[in-house]
């Protein structure tokens, strides 16, 4: 990777010639840098977690919610003239640990709004950078095992700012002009990105800063042909590491060994893995141990960290060249400082109760033996087809008791839509076991083969 530092280099240093090097300095709030001596953990569940997978809605928006939805052939709404107001399950939340209705979290927010209220409220290039923001960063490159690390407003503002300030790379070296066709970025994306790599990757494109090149869905062998085709010298593959829509893992060391073959700057973004995969929480890198391979991973602290906002971690030249070019971190009011209070001991409560990460490894290995289907992670996605289809088998788990809601287009392609179905630590077996329950009577189970394909409604 040789050549990508030396790029990076030359880039600052136009930047820095151009006086156009930017910076975070922190505004100083009275905080505790030690976390560990104020808050408490536990060592297994409470009857708090349950509020993290019990949500209630009123009568009228449930029945508001399933006048949108279709009857079944024949059907009738007389189901629906009993009382509907009470506690549901949630099964279609990303709040994967359980750790948004910690009391550590909630405690710290609480504390930091007493103090400061929001905090000074501005971009981060402005006023809007703490010390609390800059304690999370700091545990957040820890956890990743990187050098440094950039919060960002949120996760797609994360990827917006990164691909920018990577498709800047080509103008900042070809001082002055255009850059030409062999002088872009080329990107190679997996064909089932998130959409804010989507988005990322347009703008750039649109500014003729990047030639962009999609892959099959983690197709090895036609990533491995463009690369091998491409005469651009700048490339860089990005990947989403576990899939937000079909709950697959991206194959990591394949990639990690076209890597060493190609000279690319890999990129991943680990928002659904972090903190639920690695004894530590990790995400995907620990898994393999592979930190050192992967140039830049994102992350976002409104998933398995139950709060909000976006991350970048990655080397301290990298993270220069984003905050002065990345356009969607420059441009926007950082996160509140309860907000990053929360973050940091949501990560801090995440290392020490390491039975949360155990906890939602059991219930992805109960449902899979109780289905029947071949999951492999706590994002499991049962593809139904149509959408009506898919509306059907939504609105009988909403009666069953269970917030689980169709995916459909433009999320997904047509023909493909699905139920999708999020598992927490804060689950229990039984919950697992009633919503199989459920499930099966709506979808034919198990879905038989190597992989989930298209299920089969009942309704």
């Amino acid at each position: 990777m040789e050549n990508w530092d030396s790029w990076i280099s030359a880039a600052l240093s136009t930047l820095s010639a151009r006086n156009l090097l930017r910076s975070t300095r922190p505004i100083n709030l009275p905080c505790s840098d030690d976390v560990s001596v104020e808050i408490e953990t536990f060592d297994g569940p409470r009857h708090w977690d349950r509020a993290s997978v019990e949500v209630e809605l009123e009568e009228e928006t449930l029945r508001q919610w399933l006048g949108d939805l279709p009857l079944p052939s024949g059907g009738n709404d007389r189901d629906v003239d009993e009382k509907l107001a009470g506690k549901m399950l949630l099964f279609s939340g990303n709040d994967y640990l359980g750790l948004s209705t910690h009391p550590a979290v909630r405690t710290a927010a609480a504390m930091a709004s007493k103090q400061h209220g929001m905090g000074p409220r501005g971009s981060a290039l402005i006023c809007g950078y703490t010390n609390y923001h800059c304690l999370l960063e700091a545990s957040l490159a820890e956890l990743k095992n990187k050098e440094d690390c950039l919060l960002c407003p949120t996760g797609f503002a994360a990827n917006m700012a990164l691909i920018s300030a990577l498709g800047s790379v080509s103008s900042l070296l070809v001082a002055g002009r255009k850059p030409s066709k062999e002088e872009r970025i080329a990107i190679f994306s997996d064909a089932l990105n998130h959409a804010s790599i989507i988005d990322g990757i347009r703008l750039t494109k649109q500014l003729r800063q990047v030639e962009v090149f999609i892959y099959k869905h983690c197709d090895m062998d036609h990533l491995n042909t463009l690369l091998s085709c491409c005469k651009i010298n700048k490339k860089v593959v990005i990947t989403d590491s576990l899939f937000s829509m079909d709950g697959d893992f991206a194959p990591v060391m394949e990639l990690i060994h076209l890597r060493r073959k190609y000279g690319f700057l890999l990129v991943i973004d680990d928002a659904h893995a972090t903190l639920v995969c690695g004894k530590n929480g990790g995400g995907v890198p620990e898994i393999y141990k592979c930190e050192n391979d992967i140039d830049i991973c994102l992350g976002t602290l409104s998933k398995a960290a139950g709060c909000h906002g976006g991350f970048i971690v990655c080397s301290t030249k990298w993270k220069q060249l984003i905050q002065s070019r990345g356009r969607s971190f420059i441009f926007s009011t950082s996160f509140p400082v309860p907000i990053a209070a929360a973050s940091h001991a949501a990560l801090f409560v995440a290392k020490v109760e390491k039975w949360r990460r155990r906890a939602i490894w059991h219930r992805v290995h109960e449902f899979r033996s109780l289905s029947g289907l071949p999951v492999t992670s706590p994002i499991i996605s049962i593809i139904v087809g149509s959408e009506e289809s898919a509306l059907l088998a939504s609105r009988h788990m909403l009666l069953s008791g269970f917030h689980i809601t169709a995916i459909r287009p433009p999320t997904v392609p047509p023909n493909s839509c699905r139920l999708r179905i999020t598992l927490s630590a804060a689950h229990t077996f039984d919950d697992i076991r009633k919503l199989v329950a459920a499930l099966s009577q709506c979808i034919k189970l198990p879905i038989v083969g190597g992989d989930i394909g298209q299920s089969t409604s009942k309704l």
